[in-house]
């Protein structure tokens, strides 16, 4: 008997999942929703995305997520499905519905449904808005922050517009499951003059021999992480140097610490890289000053009386 497609991976259809998705004003359950087989972000990842880590109850850095939805929609001429306030409201409401205290949601937006051809469409489409939200196991966050994690480099083979948060993310699926296959958790991109780039979906950080903190400054070679711009804006209050230039391989692997960053993950130590011990294979002194410096900043968000 010839298996059908509810049974691979153990996804069972007629199993209800208990959770709630949010897709073109309906809230719908999550194994019911969808889009139409149309879509241009399915068609042609002709989409942008947005994740928002929840904790303690709380959207954190809400304004700068939408910020960034709000410029990458721009760049790719969609437009805005709804007025902020109401997708802030909406946003909340999905969270309501699934009881997610600690977790992320995540916010696709689509340039619409179209008869598919390659060029868009001459006139506006509708945007197709599709929200999902769901919980996240704090002990496995809590351990990587705590022990770090193994990094492995891959070639850099992305678009040259890095800096949009587009849903085309074919190489960076790639590099990561390289990594995992490789026992790692991360990739650092590395492009054809051998610069780190960022991770498949992280921003990457050293500690030079000097004691600076370094990260690749912002071009079309990296996305505007929100965790980013909070890290850098917390050390300007602090005694920590930033620099924001390219570092080599050769130079991450020499220095003193190494660290990612993302929404979903706040600051992670890196320990190896390509198997190669970074300083003394345990999170070092700078990273774990960085760590509390956004965890003040976030717990600071969480308390603020405008969280939701």
């Amino acid at each position: 008997m010839t298996a059908g497609p509810e049974r691979f991976h153990g996804w069972n259809r007629r199993a209800p999942s208990g959770r709630t998705a949010y897709v073109n004003g309906r809230y719908v359950p999550h194994a019911q929703a969808h889009v139409h087989i149309e879509d241009r972000g399915l068609q042609f990842a002709d989409a942008i995305y947005e994740v928002w880590r929840v904790a303690r109850g709380h959207l954190l850095d809400e304004a700068e997520h939408f910020d960034r939805m709000d410029r990458s929609l721009r760049e790719l001429d969609i437009c805005l499905p709804m007025a902020r306030a109401a997708l802030s409201f909406v946003v909340r409401e999905l969270l309501r519905r699934n009881k997610v205290d600690e977790g992320l949601v995540y916010l696709q937006i689509t340039r619409g449904t179209a008869r598919r051809d390659h060029a868009a469409p001459n006139h506006l489409l509708r945007p197709n808005v599709i929200l999902t939200a769901r919980r996240l196991n704090t002990a496995i966050a809590d351990k990587r922050h705590d022990e770090g994690v193994h990094v492995i480099t891959r070639p850099d083979q992305r678009w040259a517009r890095c800096d949009i948060k587009s849903t085309a993310l074919l190489p960076n699926v790639l590099a990561k499951t390289a990594a995992r296959n490789a026992g790692a958790f991360e990739a650092w991109l590395v492009d054809r003059e051998g610069r780190v780039t960022e991770g498949s979906s992280t921003t990457a950080w050293i500690v030079d021999r000097e004691g600076r903190i370094v990260t690749p400054g912002l071009s079309n070679a990296i996305l505007p992480g929100v965790t980013r711009q909070v890290v850098l804006r917390a050390a300007a209050d602090t005694q920590l140097t930033v620099v924001e230039r390219f570092f080599n391989i050769q130079e991450a692997c020499s220095a003193r610490e190494c660290f990612l960053t993302a929404a979903t993950l706040g600051v992670i130590p890196v320990t190896t890289l390509d198997g190669r011990t970074i300083g003394d294979g345990k999170p070092g002194p700078v990273t774990r000053r960085v760590q509390e410096l956004y965890s003040h900043e976030t717990l600071l968000k969480a308390e603020s009386p405008d969280s939701l």
